[in-house]
């Protein structure tokens, strides 16, 4: 496990293609497979494509693309790779299934992982006959974007594979944090989600309407966080006030155990946001496009201020 630079990809979709490009573009021979044909034809033209937004020359998009190899299959994918990263959709038996195809033909000391945002490591490598060499690793949307990669231990994943995967990810230029216990949701969508949790009840309980909900966090707190975290502000403003606050206010934040009735009743009428035109607001198809593109060019422009 010490000198990996064999990756495969499982998965050629918005989420495989970003992982492919990103250790790519770090120096490592990925191979890349997909259920897909059409998804296999395409990869390396949305890699470049990929590549061009993010500023990258022709010779650096040449140097990326010639360390991808696309293969027909996951096992000619994996026979060679020193790490596996999984990147199917969110349906735990398809997942399952993959990892088994997987751990039959890659070598026996490759490092597997599986890219889910709140699915239970565990239960996806329940089936897998040696679970030390697997764990999980978080890559955010779009994974060649966003620095961060929570990578999550079960209780069967050794140190060493552990600070293999660490390794290899800090050298594709990316942020790993270690979760050292495997909770749906990990670190972030925990807190992603406590914050949506909240403002859906602000809309629900009629305290104000959704473009204030998202005007507040985009305006205030929301300006900061890139560079303070909650518990360094919780820090800088001292523990005490952070206390203080807690004891006025937390009484009063939504509690609930389960989904919002008003996020239930979204769903449940068709209303599903930006791809049905409707969610907490109204979509044009020219608003969400100009919304998606803000956000990839707000994401690149802060890469290089923070850079």
């Amino acid at each position: 496990m010490t000198d990996i630079n064999r990756i495969a990809v499982i998965g050629a979709g918005l989420m495989g293609h970003g992982i492919a490009l990103a250790c790519a573009r770090a120096g490592f021979d990925v191979t890349i497979t997909d259920p897909v044909p059409e998804a296999r034809t395409s990869v390396k033209s949305r890699i470049a494509e990929s590549l061009g937004l993010l500023g990258a020359d022709q010779a650096q998009v040449e140097a990326a693309l010639g360390n991808v190899h696309v293969r027909a299959n996951v096992r000619d994918a994996v026979e060679t790779a020193s790490l596996v990263f999984e990147a199917a959709p969110e349906k735990l038996e398809l997942k399952q299934s993959i990892f088994l195809e997987i751990e039959a033909y890659a070598p026996p000391d490759a490092i597997l992982a599986s890219n889910t945002s709140v699915m239970p490591i565990t239960a996806i490598m329940s089936q897998l006959q040696d679970k030390s060499r697997a764990l999980g690793t978080h890559w955010w949307n779009p994974p060649h974007i966003i620095p961060l990669v929570e990578v999550i231990r079960t209780a069967d994943t050794t140190e060493e594979t552990m600070a293999a995967t660490i390794a290899v990810l800090t050298r594709a230029g990316k942020t790993p944090v270690r979760v050292e216990k495997d909770v749906p949701g990990f670190i972030g969508n925990r807190l992603q989600h406590a914050l949506w949790r909240e403002a859906i009840s602000l809309v629900e309980r009629g305290i104000c309407d959704a473009p204030a909900v998202d005007t507040v966090v985009k305006a205030s707190f929301g300006r900061r966080l890139a560079v303070l975290g909650p518990l360094e502000n919780a820090d800088l403003v001292g523990c005490d006030l952070t206390l203080d606050i807690h004891n006025t206010v937390l009484a009063d934040i939504e509690n609930r155990a389960g989904p919002s009735p008003l996020l239930e009743d979204l769903v449940s009428s068709g209303r599903l946001g930006m791809k049905t035109g409707e969610g907490f607001r109204a979509w044009s198809p020219e608003e969400a496009k100009a919304l998606r593109e803000k956000v990839v060019s707000h994401l690149r422009r802060l890469e290089d201020i923070l850079d």
